[in-house]
């Protein structure tokens, strides 16, 4: 690892939890940009392709698996296919900035195991009942969703130790200050600045 590689930031969390609120605090910060996943479930209400998803068809999709083209991918709820392209990781090398990555438990791993330096963070509700309460508060889904998206956060939480950070996210003030405060101390790893450390040492004449 060295900083001219990019910190590969990787964001998972139950549907309700807040994730993607917190995902755009950490692009707040400069020198960082969004992987944005492609995925072959429709778009939902008011979203558009390529903010934060690319919207394409499972014969698509399927033609990229099969060249190779994606840094992770899975299926999710047994129905659509969600993926993150690999070209923005090459992006972020060109552009010399860090990539954040906001997929699912599945994904996350999958970076992991080839990325071994992406830091992965992931963000819990307080409880059952106020991921419930937020879920039903957006009016999206129908109560076999709703069930079904708790039972998967369950299963996504009993993952949490794969993970390098959590934040629960009870206070979306100090969650968002949390999520700033990781990317910020991730970049200051001694492993990413070594090159540079030895650098000013050599300038001491050591």
């Amino acid at each position: 690892m060295s900083a001219s590689e990019p910190l590969v930031l990787i964001v998972s969390g139950p549907s309700g939890s807040g994730k993607s609120t917190l995902v755009k605090k950490i692009l707040e910060l400069p020198g960082t940009m969004l992987s944005i996943s492609c995925t072959t479930r429709p778009p939902r209400g008011t979203e558009s392709d390529r903010k934060w998803y690319n919207f394409v068809t499972d014969e698509a999709f399927q033609q990229m698996v099969g060249r190779g083209e994606f840094l992770e991918y899975a299926q999710v709820f047994g129905k659509h296919w969600y993926g993150t392209p690999q070209k923005w990781l090459e992006q972020a090398r060109e552009q010399k900035k860090d990539l954040v990555l906001e997929i699912d438990v599945q994904g996350a791993l999958q970076v992991k195991r080839k990325v071994p330096d992406a830091i992965a963070v992931f963000v819990l509700p307080p409880s059952r009942a106020e991921l419930e309460k937020r879920i039903r508060a957006r009016g999206q889904d129908s109560e076999d969703e709703i069930v079904r998206r708790l039972e998967r956060a369950r299963q996504e939480m009993l993952s949490y130790s794969s993970y390098d950070f959590a934040i629960i996210n009870d206070n979306l003030e100090l969650a968002a200050q949390e999520a700033q405060a990781i990317a910020v101390g991730a970049r200051c790893q001694v492993a990413r600045n070594e090159k540079r450390i030895r650098e000013i040492l050599k300038s001491f004449g050591g």
